[in-house]
């Protein structure tokens, strides 16, 4: 996004928090304050209960990481791979051009 998007939509953000503070405070104090408030209680608990029941998911169905032993075994297996094999020889097309920047 350029930053005329980026002011554009954070514009946009601003404005709509304001109308939803100004709407949410008319609904509490004019409308019926009881209902709006278990409302928004429900929500906000709903809210909480839902990333705690997404965190339990991901925690259920990630498989667990691999060992630190395990994976220091895999890399010396690979240290010692590339010691036994030797470096590529330089063909000799690239050594008759000059070196150039």
């Amino acid at each position: 996004m350029s930053l005329a998007k980026d002011q554009t939509l954070g514009a946009v953000i601003l404005v709509l928090s304001i109308v939803g503070i100004v709407l949410y405070g008319y609904l509490v104090f004019y409308w019926s304050p009881v209902i709006i408030l278990e409302l928004t209680a429900f929500i906000a608990v709903a809210g909480v209960l839902g990333i705690l029941a997404w965190i339990g998911y991901t925690l259920a169905t990630t498989p667990p990481p691999q060992p630190i032993e395990e994976i220091e075994k895999e890399l010396q297996e690979e240290a010692k791979k590339a010691e036994g094999q030797a470096p590529a020889a330089p063909t000799s097309a690239s050594t008759d051009k000059p070196a150039t920047k």
